[in-house]
């Protein structure tokens, strides 16, 4: 039965009606049979190509340290209240089952709010619907998943679907530096509250300012006429674009913006976002859930500007199968331009042949520009580049985060990216 499921399910296109149809009758399902527990909640929901999950930890964050009752789900991690464990799926927008499952525990233990991370996926197949939020976000909108979607126009319009779920009397928060601005700000509702690093806005920073150990800038917000510091202990001016957007959700539900400015200075990160993994070594060593160009650009620059003139950054890059393979030999583009060393390895590979994906991302690599090596075995990869890194230098092992398995065609396998890089690191220095 499993086999003619499957088989059936190849032969349907993705985005056909009686596929979608399945997937919404599916949501619906769920939802009554958990008793449509998004009634009893306020909902925000976050969706974007990068900076989902941060944002969501973040606004989370905010919530808990004003006094409210919430819980949050990730791609990274499930949170009720101030207790967080790993989201096994390693889906952004899980099953529907899973969604309302997790809604109805969150109701049952007093919550009141919810804060959920939302794929341009799971937006298309109804997986959000019967959640009917408060307040909607959009961090951003690059180049991903085109392979599903077709076009970035397509693209942005699927993560649109997100307002249509708004309650009547919701709010959307849209980042003003990003390309879909233009179409958002004319979907309902007319409530809207507005981010950018460069422009007019409803939030706002000013004199930002990058350190090795975070970045601080002075918030403004038409409702105060002064500035406002805001400090966050993690790396990345890209972060205070995420920082904003999760002080406007915030301040949707009515947490005032002082509340939310002091909150953000004790958020320490979400697992595998720019996650620091130290075992005394003598270089710096990250973990990332980098996967799209957009992504290295800012991550790889970030890392970039916290060493010395003399310091290297070392890389390891990759790139998911059976998905947008246009963007592999980018990513190589991008690696060999911003670091000093690249090794290309596997990553999750699904069905494809995962040397053939190497081979994709290795094309795009200027091997005049940096020292570059395709190294098929990850942990091998890792071994290399530990061993090849000096004092002061920044390894950053990109794409895995704080994901625990590797998706190949035989099914997931143990992969814990954090874990492995502490054993290999502890290795290395026997």
């Amino acid at each position: 039965m499993r086999k003619l499921l499957s088989t059936l399910k190849k032969a349907v296109p993705q985005r056909h009606p009686l596929r979608l149809a399945w997937h919404h009758a599916k949501t619906f399902l769920a939802a009554l049979i958990n008793g449509f527990p998004a009634r009893k909640l306020t909902i925000i929901a976050v969706t974007g190509t990068d900076g989902k999950t941060t944002t969501v930890g973040m606004t989370a964050h905010i919530l808990v340290s004003a006094g409210i009752k919430t819980g949050a789900l990730s791609t990274a991690f499930m949170q009720i209240k101030k207790k967080t464990e790993w989201n096994a799926t390693q889906k952004t927008s899980p099953s529907p089952f899973l969604i309302q499952k997790f809604l109805r525990k969150l109701v049952a233990r007093g919550c009141t709010h919810a804060v959920l991370e939302a794929s341009s996926h799971g937006l298309v197949q109804g997986r959000l619907k019967y959640t009917w939020p408060s307040v909607a976000a959009v961090t951003n909108t690059t180049p991903e998943h085109l392979d599903y979607h077709g076009s970035m126009d397509q693209y942005r319009k699927d993560k649109g679907i997100l307002f249509s779920l708004l309650r009547d009397d919701g709010t959307k928060v849209l980042n003003r530096d990003d390309g879909s601005y233009d179409l958002y700000d004319t979907l309902p509702p007319k409530k809207t509250l507005t981010t950018s690093l460069r422009q007019d806005a409803d939030f706002g920073i000013a004199e930002v300012v990058e350190t090795p150990n975070g970045v601080r800038g002075m918030l403004s917000c038409r409702e105060r006429s002064t500035l406002l510091p805001l400090q966050l202990g993690i790396l990345g001016s890209f972060n205070l674009e995420n920082a904003l957007c999760a002080v406007a959700c915030a301040r949707a539900v009515g947490v005032s913006v002082d509340q939310a400015a002091k909150a953000l200075q004790s958020f320490s990160g979400v697992p595998g976002r720019l996650e620091k993994i130290d075992e005394g070594q003598e270089f710096s060593v990250y973990v990332d859930f980098t996967v799209t160009p957009a992504a290295y650009e800012k991550t790889l620059t970030t890392l970039r500007a916290t060493l010395q003139p003399s310091r290297r950054l070392l890389v390891l890059t990759g790139s998911c199968g059976d998905r947008m393979r246009e963007k592999r030999p980018l990513v190589g583009r991008i690696c060999s331009k911003l670091a000093d060393v690249v090794v290309v390895t596997n990553e999750d590979p699904y069905t494809e042949d995962p040397r053939k994906i190497i081979d994709e991302v290795w094309a795009g690599i200027d091997q005049s520009a940096c020292k570059a090596r395709m190294i098929f075995d990850r942990r091998e990869a890792m071994r290399f580049l530990f061993a090849t890194a000096e004092p002061g230098d920044a390894v950053i092992l990109c794409a895995k985060g704080s994901d625990t398995t590797m998706m190949t065609a035989e099914g997931q396998i143990p992969w814990d990216e954090r874990a492995i890089a502490r054993e290999v690191l502890r290795q290395i220095q026997l």
